[in-house]
Parts: C-alpha cells; sequence; structure tokens
C-alpha cells in the first residue's frame, strides 16, 4: 500500500472547479429609544404596489384522492354545506365545477373554513384565486389562513406576491397578518425577516399579540441578542399595561420563552424573578418550564439549584420526561460525575421511559471519556439491538477510547465498520485518535481510506501532519501539505502554521521561513505568532541576523508585536551579553504601550546577573514585584545568584525565606544558597540548608552536588564531602570538571603524591570503565587513614555501590544562570 505521502506526490490534479457563491448580509434591524417603533435599513417588507397583480395559479402536481369517506365523517362538524363543499374539493379537479352549486351562496365563513382545509398549497392558492376571479369577497382573515399555508410551504416567492396582492385589493393587514408572516418566517429559518416584518408592523401602529412577541423573542434567543429580546419585552410590556387595564397575565409559553432567554443570558436571577412570578399569578409550569429551569441551573454548575428543582417538580406532579433524564445525564457527565449520569440513566428505565438516541450517545461518550471499556460496550450492544444510530461525535469517542486503552485491533475494527458513512470532520476525529498516540501507522491507514472515500479536507490533511509532528516525521508532514493541491485542497492557516511551529521546534528555521514565504504568497491572514516561533528558533540557533531581519519585516508589514515577541528578542541578546540591545528593545516594549510582564523582566534580570550589573539587575527586580503576580521563581533565582556573586547575604536571605514561605524555593535556589554562605565561611548555616536539601529530595543536579561538596572541602568536612560523592554516584548522577576539582583539593590535602593524583586523572579523562570506584576507593582510603601515599590507586576491588559508568566525564565548566529554573 501507498504511503499517504506517496499517494500525494503521484496522484494526478483533478481539475478545478472553483464555485462562487454571493452572500450579502442585512443591516441590523435598530429600536428607536422613544418608543417600539422600529426600523431597518435598506431592508423592508416588500412593496404593496398599486397594480393588480397577475392570478396566483399555480399547476397542479398531486392528483386528487379518490377516497374521501373518512374526512366526510370529519367535515360533518362544521354543518351546512360546507361538507359537501369540501367532499366536491375531494372529487373534482377543477375549482369553479367543484364549487358551481354554490358559486352564489358561499359566506365568508365557508370561504374561510375551505381554506383552512387544504393540506396541499398549490390547491388552497388554486381555490383562492377561484375566488377572487369569481368576484367573492377575500377579506384579510382569508389571506391571512393562505399566508400561513404558503409559508409553512416555504414559498417566499408566493407570500410576496400575496402580500403585494392585499394592497391591490385594498385589504388592510391586521396583527394576525404580521402575526402570520412572523411566525412561518420564523419556523422557515428566515429570523431576518421576522425583524423585517416587525418593523413594518410598528410602522402601521400595530403592537404585536403575545404569540407574537414571544416568537419575536425566540428569533433575538437564537441570534444570541439577549440584550434586545429584554429591551423588545421591556417595551411591549410597557405598551401592553398601557392598552390594557390591570397587569397583563402571560401565558406559560411566554414564561418559558423568558425563562429560556434569561438563562442562555446567564441572567439567574431574573430566571428566579420570572419563575417566581409566575408561581404568584397563578400560571402552573409544566415539564418544559421545569426542563429548561435545570438546564440553566445545571449550565452554571449550580447542582443544589438542579436537585431543588427535581424536588419541586414533585410537589407539583409534573412528571419528568426523557428530555429531563437526558439534560440531568449531559450536566453530570460534563461535570465529570458519571456515576451520578448512570443513575439517571437506570433510573429513567425504572420511570417507565425508554431511553432515546441521545441519552445513550451521552452516557456512552462519558463512559469512553472514562475509559469505561466494559460499560460503553454494554451501551452499544443496546443501541445496536435497537437500531439507534451512533452519531459521528460518539464514534470518534469510542476510536479513542480503545486507542488510549491500548485496543488497537478493537479501534481498527471499530473504525472500519464506520468508515464507509464517515464525512472529512468525523475521519480528522479518528485520524488524531491514532496519532495522538503515536500509532501513526494506524493514522496513516485511517487517511488512505479517507483519500478513497474522496472526503479528503484540509483538517483532515491537518491532522495527519499533526500526526506527523509528533513522532518527528517531519518529511513527510511536509510531503502532505505540499501535495494537498494534487486533490484540489488548499492549505490554510493550520497547516502552514502547524508545519512552521514543527520546523521551528526542530531547530530548522529557515525550512519554517520557507512556509511563512507560502502563507505569504497564498494571501492567508498572518498574525505575529509565525514569525515568533521563527525569530525564537534563529535566537536559539544564535542567527541574531536573522531576528533583526524577521523583526523589522513584522514592523514593516504591519504586524502587531506582542510583549512574547519583544521578550524573544530581550531573551537573544540577553544571552549574547548585548546590553544595550536588550535594552532598546525594552525600551520598544513602553513605546508601544505594551504592558510590561514577567515575560519582559526576566530575560532582563539573567542579562544583568550574567553581565554582573547589580543595580539595573535590583531595579528591574522590584518592578517585577510591583506586579500584581507572584514574583517568577526563575527571577528570584537570578537575584539569589547575583546577591551570591557579590557575598550579599542579607539581600539574598530575603528572597530565598520569602520564596520558601511561598513553597517555591527549587534546588537552584537552595544550592546558591550553599555556595553564598561558603563564601563567606558560615559553614554551619550552608550544612543546615545541605541537610535541608537532602530530606527535601532537593539533591539530584550535578550543580547542586558540586555545590555541597566544596562547600563541606572548604570547611574541612572532607568524609561529609565523600559521603556526598558516594550519594552522588548512587543516583547516577554524572560528575563534571567542577566535581573532581573538589575532589582533588581532598587528595592533595591527604597528601597523594603528584604522580598518583594525575593517573587518576588519566582514568578519568580516558573513561575507564572503573575509574569512579578507583575515585571513590582512593579517597574513602585518604580521609580513612589520614595519609594515603603509599597506597597503591591501581588496585581494582569492586566497591558495595555500583556506579553507572559516565562515559566521557569531561564537561565544560558550569553555567549556573541556564540552570535558574
Amino acid at each position: 500500500m501507498m504511503s499517504p505521502c506517496d499517494c500525494f506526490l503521484h496522484a494526478p490534479a483533478p481539475p478545478l472547479n472553483p464555485s462562487s457563491s454571493l452572500a450579502a448580509a442585512a443591516p441590523g434591524v435598530l429600536w428607536r429609544d422613544s418608543s417600539l417603533s422600529f426600523h431597518s435599513n435598506a431592508v423592508s417588507a416588500p412593496a404593496r404596489t398599486a397594480d393588480t397583480c397577475p392570478d396566483l395559479v399555480v399547476p397542479r402536481t398531486v392528483p386528487r384522492r379518490a377516497a374521501y369517506g373518512k374526512k366526510n365523517g370529519m367535515w360533518a362538524q362544521y354543518g351546512g354545506s360546507l361538507p359537501a363543499m369540501l367532499e366536491a374539493l375531494e372529487r373534482v379537479d377543477d375549482v369553479g365545477e367543484a364549487l358551481r352549486p354554490w358559486k352564489d351562496t358561499m359566506c365568508n365563513r365557508e370561504r374561510t373554513i375551505i381554506l383552512k382545509e387544504q393540506k396541499d398549497w398549490r390547491r388552497a392558492v388554486e381555490i383562492l384565486d377561484w375566488f377572487r376571479r369569481s368576484r367573492h369577497e377575500v377579506n384579510v382573515i382569508h389571506y391571512n389562513v393562505i399566508l400561513y399555508v404558503v409559508g409553512r410551504a416555504r414559498r417566499w416567492d408566493l407570500v410576496t406576491r400575496l402580500w403585494q396582492d392585499m394592497h391591490s385589493c385594498g385589504v388592510v393587514p391586521d396583527n394576525s397578518t404580521y402575526g402570520t408572516l412572523i411566525d412561518v418566517h420564523c419556523k422557515g429559518g428566515r429570523e431576518r425577516m421576522c425583524l423585517v416584518w416587525l418593523g413594518d408592523m410598528f410602522k402601521r401602529g400595530l403592537l404585536p399579540d403575545e404569540i407574537t412577541m414571544s416568537i419575536v423573542l425566540q428569533v433575538h434567543k437564537k441570534a444570541g441578542e439577549y440584550e434586545k429580546a429584554e429591551d423588545f419585552f421591556r417595551r411591549w410590556s410597557l405598551e401592553s399595561d398601557r392598552k390594557m387595564v390591570g397587569h397583563p397575565c402571560y401565558s406559560l409559553y411566554t414564561y418559558n420563552t423568558l425563562i429560556d432567554t434569561y438563562g442562555k443570558a446567564g441572567q439567574l436571577e431574573k430566571v428566579s424573578d420570572t419563575f417566581n412570578q409566575m408561581l404568584r399569578e397563578g400560571v402552573l409550569p409544566n415539564v418544559v418550564t421545569f426542563n429548561t429551569m435545570i438546564h440553566v441551573w445545571g449550565k452554571h454548575h449550580r447542582m443544589e439549584q438542579v436537585a431543588s428543582l427535581m424536588r419541586t417538580m414533585e410537589e407539583f406532579q409534573c412528571l419528568a420526561d426523557t428530555r429531563t433524564y437526558n439534560i440531568l445525564i449531559s450536566l453530570y457527565r460534563e461535570m465529570n460525575d458519571i456515576d451520578v449520569a448512570e443513575y439517571y440513566f437506570k433510573k429513567m428505565k425504572t420511570d417507565n421511559l425508554l431511553p432515546d438516541a441521545v441519552s445513550c450517545r451521552t452516557l456512552l461518550y462519558g463512559y469512553s471519556v472514562k475509559g469505561l471499556i466494559t460499560k460503553a460496550e454494554a451501551i452499544l450492544k443496546e443501541m445496536d439491538e435497537r437500531n439507534m444510530v451512533i452519531d459521528e461525535y460518539t464514534q470518534s469517542a469510542v476510536t479513542r477510547m480503545y486507542v488510549n486503552a491500548g485496543m488497537l485491533e478493537q479501534a481498527w475494527r471499530w473504525f472500519e465498520k464506520f468508515n464507509y458513512q464517515m464525512d472529512s470532520e468525523c475521519f480528522s476525529a479518528n485520524i488524531d485518535a491514532f496519532g495522538e498516540r503515536g500509532h501513526v501507522l494506524l493514522a496513516e491507514k485511517a487517511f488512505m481510506c479517507c483519500i478513497k472515500r474522496k472526503t479528503l479536507s484540509a483538517c483532515v490533511c491537518n491532522v495527519m501532519i499533526k500526526a506527523y509532528g509528533l513522532v518527528g516525521k517531519l518529511d513527510e508532514a511536509c510531503d502532505i501539505a505540499d501535495g494537498m493541491v494534487r486533490y484540489g485542497i488548499l492549505p490554510d492557516n493550520l497547516t502552514y502554521s502547524s508545519l512552521i511551529q514543527l520546523m521551528s521546534t526542530a531547530k530548522l528555521p529557515e525550512k519554517a521561513l520557507y512556509y511563512l514565504r507560502k502563507m505569504q504568497a497564498a494571501k492567508l491572514l498572518i498574525d505575529c505568532v509565525p514569525y515568533s516561533v521563527i525569530i525564537s528558533s534563529f535566537a536559539k540557533n544564535g542567527n541574531l541576523h536573522m531576528v533583526e531581519c524577521l523583526f523589522r519585516e513584522m514592523v514593516t508589514s504591519g504586524i502587531q508585536t506582542d510583549t512574547y515577541v519583544y521578550s524573544i528578542l530581550i531573551d537573544a541578546y540577553a544571552e549574547d551579553g548585548d546590553v544595550q540591545k536588550a535594552e532598546a528593545y525594552f525600551g520598544l516594549v513602553k513605546k508601544a504601550g505594551l504592558s510590561e510582564s514577567a515575560t519582559i523582566y526576566n530575560p532582563l534580570i539573567k542579562l544583568y546577573t550574567k553581565t554582573g550589573h547589580l543595580a539595573e539587575a535590583r531595579k528591574t527586580y522590584e518592578n517585577l514585584k510591583s506586579l500584581d503576580n507572584d514574583t517568577s521563581l526563575y527571577a528570584s533565582n537570578c537575584m539569589i545568584d547575583l546577591y551570591s556573586d557579590h557575598c550579599m547575604v542579607k539581600e539574598a536571605r530575603e528572597i530565598f525565606e520569602n520564596l520558601k514561605d511561598r513553597g517555591c524555593a527549587n534546588e537552584f535556589s537552595h544550592a546558591m544558597m550553599v555556595c553564598l554562605y561558603k563564601k563567606v565561611a558560615r559553614f554551619d548555616e550552608a550544612h543546615r540548608i545541605s541537610k535541608e536539601m537532602q530530606s527535601l529530595g532537593l539533591l539530584t543536579q550535578a550543580l547542586s552536588y558540586n555545590s555541597v561538596i566544596q562547600m563541606y572541602v572548604s570547611g574541612g568536612r572532607m568524609e561529609e564531602a565523600i559521603r556526598i560523592f558516594h550519594r552522588m554516584l548512587a543516583s547516577n548522577t554524572r560528575p563534571n570538571d567542577a566535581t573532581f576539582e573538589a575532589l582533588k583539593v581532598i587528595l592533595v590535602k591527604g597528601g597523594v603524591s603528584r604522580n598518583d593524583t594525575i593517573r587518576l586523572e588519566l582514568l578519568r579523562k580516558n573513561s575507564t570503565h572503573d575509574c569512579l570506584r578507583q575515585w571513590y576507593r582512593t579517597l574513602s582510603m585518604v580521609v580513612s587513614s589520614g595519609s594515603s601515599s603509599s597506597q597503591h590507586i591501581g588496585d581494582s576491588s569492586s566497591l558495595r555501590t555500583r556506579p553507572s559508568d559516565i562515559g566521557n566525564s569531561r564537561s565544560s565548566k558550569r553555567k549556573t544562570r541556564k540552570h535558574a529554573t
């Protein structure tokens, strides 16, 4: 099988057929502050022309039904001639022929009922057109009925023609007309037009009734315009109060809509107030009310309120339905409390409610995330027995569950079961599940399936690039990006950003820059992030020339720089020891008005510590301390190091004690304090901190071991120095030059000859396998005997401990600033 990269490189490029689409967003609708009046810019209701509209005849496509006996019984309730009229319309295609016997006697009520009884919008339009041609009176009620029928069929062209026809016939729209138009447009997904009709309604001086008002609230709620919804309801209520005697009592539907709107807006206090007002006015809540309230409080993690609502439901003898339990299962699953979610799933069955697909999928997802494979498979079995559909979101979660558990065979079988019906988003999730755990071969197989199903997308390619990046297959990641165009897919921002990040992290800034140039050529939106990672990579490689060039390019291109970019620049020159350049970039931070933060101050303090600029370091550290957040450990350790160099005990101890009080003091903090006390010959203090380090498990690095060994050697406590060296070897911590320089002092003071010392040095430099044991044995003999010059150091007797072979132990002198964290 070809790899994804091979497939990309050799696949023929299909012809590209870019489709063009035009989309125009209507301007927003605004309230006037003075009243309920409404206006919209460039959008209005269809013009009510004075010309007579052409006939609204629509060719029939649905044949008349021969069987009408059942309906005949239902129509009998109307009495009079109506059952015969409706029966005739069912039997006879021609409207005029069907209604001919009643042509001169038909009243308005009969015409209204005839229109309402039509289930086919085409037949209704045909009948209305016959009414008009036959000179029958067609009033606003008839138009309201036909507008509803045509609107439910989503024939917006006919809605417009009917609206214009009303005006040409002199029929004035009423509240019901606008309510009908707003209702059908809302249910037809044309929320914008709802507001347009509402604006036209207000221009006519009409006030929406409660049902229409609730529909408008729903429109604003769907658009996330909660403030507009609340403002509309408040104004509508005030206007209603003026036109009605006493305070209006709203319907249950209105209260449910208000509670849901306030809940989605996060206004929990208004949710409670509305619910309490509803109860005060004697409006009994239903299961929809409680479901909404439970969902609102649960989404804000107020589970005590959820429990209270469940008790209130019982008090009102309002039985929980399937949606109630689905909400509870979902809430507790999101809170990672899968046991309670499982409890409500079982309680649903106890209450004789059959869990639906939502119930099962929600719990299955929770089991998958928690890795509860046995329970997940039990749910899957139940869903399979009931022929429930597994949605793609849950399917990918189950794949991830098997992958995380290392059950790769089951994961692949599960993937294969669904791959024929996956879209690109689901393929992405499954490929990511394999790739995140480093199973790149399975990710590749899934990727190839995606290509065969012809559902390849930029998202799928991006997760494959991510999978290759996680296992360091950078060439393959690049091949995926370079081959996308062969499949008619253009790399997006994420594609190039991922490659830039991968190449920069791998210390390949030139390759990262190549993809930045491709990103620019594709006219994709570029911010400071890709620039910052490339600049950082060049800085780590010591290429300050490219650092400067890319920064100037950013500024010239008008890309807004942030504090992170400046921190990289300052840190780069801090590593180089260039105080002037670093301070110049710090000046640019102030000039740009960016907030000064730890990311800016830390590299400055590092620079001043490295160059020994005590006054500047102290000033910068004070500025850092003035920030609201806790002073960083890195900066504090740098200052301890600097104070140690200057033997400033009081200042260093103050910072050290502050770190300890905050629980932040780390191994470097302690090691530098040991060095400081050694310098000022306060060996008791140094010994106390050494013991503290050992008890806290903070003696792990060569730097710390060296500090403690040097301290004991300087204080003449040779036995303790050798004991620390023994501990260092036992922990497999590699000694370095500084370690042996301190140990040589013990040899010299113990009287070991210069030739024997040189032989020990040669053993170390030649990486002799047992050199460390030789060093330790000799040092132990020197300390125990007091004079070991006569001892033969070539004895290779084994020690009780078995320190590992350290290989080449030559190392550079310690660089304390690099170990500050």
